[in-house]
């Protein structure tokens, strides 16, 4: 498994330029919000449009105990700039630089309406892995590919070199795309866009049991669609 998962730009742009295609610049009408999230009358800060992520259970797998525990900049800034410096990493997610530049990444999110939710990856206790749990049908995505209502897109990179090639980012991915699919019931399908250039993140994403559905041209690159489907996730 690679260190990375091509980065589109979900949340904070990089230094491309991406304009009116940041994930958080898509802003929508009250009105469709609240219909789209029935619940919005919660008083957690994300339940409305991911269904608490934050109350998630951990999951077992065959390389642990996994849990996706949402980001605390006060607490996780210093880890997960350090994993953003990597070089291998900032080739695909460009955040490299001070840590001023991960927590505007963060902050976009935080402070949004809650479509995006970053979380550290936490394997038996130890954090090694970042996500970003996101909703595909309110992103600008969208407006590649026919978006379903509820569409749940993942990014990803994994921190720490142990961990990388040796399958956890396979297995990782399938425990991520069951979680939501067990926490979203509105959810028909999870949701990826790695750079086709990034065969092993791709090669990665199927071994988890997602399709290749289609080839996406986003401002920013080439991706590859990977579709994990509700109804195919027992036989792929």
């Amino acid at each position: 498994m690679p260190p990375t998962e091509a980065h589109p730009g979900t949340a904070t742009p990089p230094a491309v330029d991406r304009g009116a295609d940041d994930t958080l610049d898509l802003h929508l009408p009250e009105e469709l919000v609240a219909l789209l999230a029935p619940d919005r009358t919660s008083k957690r800060t994300h339940g409305d449009l991911l269904d608490d992520v934050a109350d998630w259970q951990p999951a077992a797998t065959p390389v642990g105990r996994f849990q996706l525990v949402p980001v605390r900049p006060d607490r996780d800034l210093p880890l997960i700039a350090r994993w953003m410096n990597d070089p291998a990493v900032a080739a695909f997610w460009e955040l490299e630089g001070p840590e001023s530049v991960t927590a505007e990444h963060l902050r976009a999110q935080l402070e949004g309406d809650g479509r995006s939710v970053p979380c550290l990856g936490v394997l038996d206790s130890t954090p090694m892995s970042y996500f970003e749990i996101y909703r595909a049908d309110l992103d600008p995505l969208a407006r590649h590919y026919p978006a379903r209502p509820h569409d749940t897109g993942i990014h990803l990179l994994i921190g720490g070199v142990a961990d990388r090639g040796r399958g956890v980012g396979t297995t990782l991915l399938r425990a991520v795309a069951d979680l939501v699919l067990d926490n979203r019931p509105r959810c028909t399908r999870v949701l990826a866009e790695p750079d086709l250039r990034n065969t092993p993140s791709v090669a990665a994403f199927l071994g988890a049991g997602f399709r290749l559905s289609a080839e996406v041209g986003l401002p920013d690159k080439r991706a590859a669609l990977m579709v994990r489907d509700r109804a195919l996730r027992h036989v792929l």
